[in-house]
């Protein structure tokens, strides 16, 4: 059942499969109005799709069909069936992993999104995971603009001193033998949402990579990467201790078919005492960050 939102959208609460049929949970913002765009949101690790949903909202106010979702073992993708929808109890035995989130859960978004509006141009959105995940995606060739947010090749020693520092200890001392022993990454350790045991040691074994994801000989969806041609902004926020401007950079490198476009915000530049690597998705950016995003999305190539 659709329901209006805060900017006068509908917004439908949807269930559609993943590339082996499992079953993802996400929300459809539509406008009242005609529709011009289609824009995909892709979450960050840990962050359930709600934290999108103002900016989702936002978008679909000028006139786009935005969808968010969460990828497996997050939010309403945590269950395993569409079967009474019960969220599991804990997340042992889950199988899944990064490099499944990107090839089963965002390949299966972007399509899905072609599929239902094809006529329209498909954007996409990426904060932090969500961005690295474009290039893995085997259907990149299909958006036309993407906008990443806090988007990194986020290796530890790229972060900012001392938070790469504490990085390194509360995956290494904490994260990884505290998820070996439950089977699962627990949330309360600070990280956000739980994980799957296979998600967080694969995000481990990146982060203390010299070239995060690169240096993974067995991630063979690397070779995506050059295969994306649309337009590339990657949004770098100056006070954000992991997505650095090296780190971005990192990211952006491997897009070797364009020329991406890094731009660095500073918070006193809109207004904000600080911004970090999740501020971006605060309404208080809605006539500043949020409207400059929007009209760069809108942009015909």
């Amino acid at each position: 059942m659709a329901e209006a939102v805060q900017d006068d959208v509908f917004a439908d609460d949807i269930r559609f499969p993943a590339r082996d049929g499992y079953s993802l949970g996400g929300t459809l913002f539509l406008p009242r109005g005609p529709k011009r765009h289609a824009v995909l949101i892709n979450s960050a690790t840990a962050v359930p799709r709600k934290v999108y949903k103002g900016f989702a909202s936002y978008l679909a106010k000028r006139g786009c069909a935005v969808l968010t979702y969460d990828y497996r073992g997050i939010g309403d993708s945590r269950q395993k069936s569409l079967v009474g929808y019960n969220q599991p109890k804990s997340l042992v035995g889950f199988e899944a992993s990064m490099s499944d989130w990107a090839a089963l859960d965002a390949t299966a978004a972007v399509a899905w999104m072609r599929e239902r509006y094809k006529t329209l141009p498909l954007r996409y959105v990426g904060h932090s995971f969500g961005g690295q995940a474009l290039g893995l995606l085997p259907n990149n060739i299909e958006v036309s603009r993407a906008l990443f947010v806090a988007a990194q090749a986020g290796t530890w020693k790229l972060m900012t001193s001392p938070e790469r520092y504490r990085v390194y200890a509360l995956l290494n001392f904490v994260g990884v033998p505290l998820t070996r022993l439950l089977g699962y990454a627990p949330g309360r350790m600070g990280l956000g949402l739980d994980l799957p045991k296979g998600v967080f040691l694969q995000w481990v074994r990146w982060v203390m990579s010299e070239r995060y994801m690169f240096d993974d000989s067995a991630l063979h969806a690397l070779a995506n990467f050059s295969n994306y041609r649309g337009a590339l902004r990657a949004l770098c926020i100056s006070d954000d201790p992991w997505a650095t401007r090296p780190a971005v950079e990192l990211l952006c490198s491997a897009f070797k078919s364009v020329t991406p476009e890094i731009d660095t915000i500073r918070p006193d530049e809109v207004g904000a005492a600080s911004i970090g690597h999740f501020g971006f998705f605060r309404p208080e950016h809605r006539d500043t960050l949020w409207r400059g995003a929007a009209e760069w999305l809108e942009e015909s190539l």
